[in-house]
Order: C-alpha cells, then sequence, then structure tokens
C-alpha cells in the first residue's frame, strides 16, 4: 500500500505528488501497441534494423517551434520542472532548476540562465534537413550554456577535461580507442538515454540520408565503430529508465506516431550492433597486450580468430549466447595465433566470444546469421 508522508497540504506539493503518480503510471502501465512490431520478430542484424526502419518512418514530423510545446508533455519533472539531462542530479539537489515558457533562451552567458533545444546528433551531422531537424527522440531541453558548451563535439568518455559543468558533465580529450580529439560526457545517469537516441536515428533514418554529411562518429546515419563501442557500453550501463519509457509512449501518443525500438527492446541494440573488433578496442578488465581480430561478422558458418601482437597463453575460450545465456562452445587452446570455430549449427543470434588469459579477459560481440542453403 503506497502511504503518502503526512505534511501540510500545500498546492504545490499536492501538484508534485499527483505529477509522480501520473509519472509512475506511464512507467509501469506502459504497454507497446499490440501487433506494432511483428514484422521485426524473429530478426536480427541489418535485417532487424531494415524491418524496425519500415516500423518507425514516416512519423507524424512536427514543427521545430512545436517542440518547446511538446516539452511540457515529454519532459517534465515530477515536480512540474523542465527535465533537463545536463543539470539533473538524481537522487540529489540540482544546481538549478527551468521553468516552461518562462525560462526558455533566449540569450545566455552562464549555467541556469535558460533552457533551449539540444540535438544530441547535432544538426551539422545531417544539415539541418526536415524530420530529423524536430525529431524528439533526439532533441532534449537543455541548459543553453551546457549545449553551447557540447557544441557538435561527439559523445565520448573524456580523461583529460576543459570544462565541467555544474551536474558533473565533462568536455576534453577523448579516451576511448579509435577517437583521441574533444568529446563531451554526459553524467551517468543519462548515457543511456543518449546511446538509444543515437541507435532511434541511425535506424529511423537509414536509407534516408543522401543529403546528410559524416562526422568524426558518423558516415550519414550510420554510427562509426569506435562510436558504436561507447554507446553499447552505455546501453549496458545505464539501462532504460521509467523516464524514457514515459517520454516513449509521449511522443507516440501524443505528437510523432513512432515509437523507440530500443526502449521497448533494448535486446535489439547487441542484435544490430555489436563490439568492433579492432586489436585497440577489444581490451577489456586489464587485457592491453593480446589484440583479437573476429571475422566475419554477421557470420554464417565459420567464425575466424585471428590474435595480432603478442601471444600470451589463453587459457580458456568459451562462447555463449546472449539471447538464452548457454555456452555453446569452450575449449583450452593455450597458445595459439589463429582459430576457426564452426558456428554452422548454432541458432541464429548474437553470441559473445571471451578469451581468458593471465592478462584478464577480451569479450567479443558477433551475430550469428541464417545458414546459406
Amino acid at each position: 500500500m503506497f502511504l503518502l508522508p503526512l505534511l501540510p497540504i500545500h498546492f504545490s506539493y499536492m501538484k508534485f505528488v499527483l505529477s509522480f503518480l501520473c509519472l509512475l503510471g506511464n512507467a509501469c502501465f506502459s504497454q507497446i501497441p499490440p501487433g506494432y512490431y511483428n514484422a521485426a520478430a524473429g530478426l536480427s542484424g541489418n535485417a532487424l534494423k531494415t524491418a524496425l526502419h519500415n516500423i518507425i518512418k514516416n512519423h507524424n514530423s512536427i514543427s521545430y517551434n512545436s517542440l518547446w510545446n511538446a516539452y511540457k508533455k515529454t519532459d517534465v519533472k515530477p515536480n512540474g520542472k523542465v527535465w533537463d539531462i545536463y543539470s539533473d542530479v538524481p537522487a540529489g539537489m540540482p544546481p538549478y532548476e527551468f521553468a516552461f515558457s518562462t525560462d526558455q533562451c533566449g540569450t545566455y552567458s552562464t549555467e541556469g540562465d535558460c533552457y533551449n533545444r539540444e540535438h544530441s546528433w547535432p544538426q551539422s551531422w545531417f544539415n539541418s534537413v526536415n524530420g530529423p531537424v524536430s525529431d524528439l527522440f533526439h532533441i532534449y531541453p537543455t541548459d543553453g550554456k551546457v549545449n553551447g558548451m557540447r557544441n557538435n563535439y561527439p559523445y565520448g568518455h573524456v580523461g583529460t577535461t576543459n570544462w565541467t559543468s555544474l551536474n558533473g558533465g565533462k568536455l576534453g580529450l577523448c579516451t576511448d580507442p579509435g577517437f583521441g580529439q574533444y568529446a563531451f560526457e554526459p553524467i551517468d545517469a543519462y548515457k543511456g538515454d543518449i546511446a538509444r537516441s543515437y541507435f532511434y536515428m541511425s535506424t529511423r533514418y537509414y536509407t534516408e540520408d543522401a543529403s546528410w554529411t559524416s562526422s568524426v562518429a558518423t558516415n550519414k546515419s550510420t554510427i562509426l565503430p569506435w562510436q558504436v563501442n561507447v554507446l553499447l557500453q552505455w546501453h549496458h550501463q545505464d539501462p532504460v529508465s521509467a523516464k524514457e519509457i514515459a517520454r516513449n509512449d509521449s511522443i507516440y501518443y501524443r505528437f510523432q506516431n513512432n515509437r523507440n525500438p530500443f526502449i521497448d527492446h533494448p535486446e535489439w541494440a547487441d542484435s544490430i550492433w555489436t563490439m568492433t573488433v579492432i586489436p585497440t578496442q577489444v581490451a577489456e578488465s586489464g587485457l592491453t597486450s593480446n589484440g583479437c581480430i573476429l571475422y566475419p561478422n554477421p557470420a554464417q558458418d565459420i567464425v575466424h580468430l585471428l590474435k595480432t601482437g603478442n601471444t600470451d597463453a589463453t587459457t580458456a575460450l568459451v562462447v555463449y549466447c546472449i539471447t538464452t545465456g548457454q555456452c555453446v562452445y569452450q575449449a583450452a587452446p593455450s597458445q595459439w595465433q589463429q582459430t576457426e570455430l564452426d558456428c554452422s549449427h548454432w541458432a541464429p543470434g548474437v553470441y559473445v566470444v571471451e578469451l581468458v588469459s593471465a592478462q584478464g579477459r577480451s569479450r567479443l560481440k558477433f551475430v550469428k546469421s541464417e545458414t546459406a542453403p
């Protein structure tokens, strides 16, 4: 039984409670429309991406100016304030909060001046074309100053920090393998939100990106390997939240009539995107001397594993299916340079190859597609 605390009843307090209960209700009772994803059932890899694109394309595109009013339904905190992912402090006190309309940018000079419209996938990457320029699934209300500092830098893990926002967002040199330029790192609580926005954008505008440009993180609507690695990590570390579920429903029912599949089915991100197996990118948990290349990906009959550089003894090689959690292969190959795995009899799905050595563990993901007849 849910009991409200015994506090003096004020209008503002009751508004907070009612807003909270509405949000809680949306999160707990949200349902995917019956049959919405039927065309994607049983698919994986590019076939899944294509099916999802066809499901969520042709959405109702609102105007860019309409975003201001849309935010009052899609990005409102339980206390009625703007839900700004660049200033919010979950389970803590944010440095400032914005009121809808009255705190709308405008001009700004410091944090807390006003909020504006943050294209998490920057406009310069798609030439501000109609559709993505006002697509709610990647445009968030955020502090103007932080938005300006983020600029059009990609998202990534920041080492040497040049600037830090009041809630802990960081701008500085990226430490992710494959990219060493400036990047922006939001706080942990919203990294998954950003990742799933990118997966949505890459899927929604798949094959509709002829006028888009490339960036340090994207090739038109295709996310580059180094950025995929970052986003998949964030996707798993910050699972789908009640906020995202409520926002997904609000965008679908009130505005665009399409959904973010990676909020409804988080497992589909692993099926479409897998960790890129570049030697400097596969190290995990201390395995820094052994690089390993896995190919082809997706695979049908044979998976090849090629070790590069130092060939320290591998004490175990284990393969398991993400979908079922079952181990499908294990061996103790000791010293090796190259090996291959017969996957022709494995069910289609996403698999993880785990290599164990004295230095630690390395995990590589790949998609097993249908075996050719």
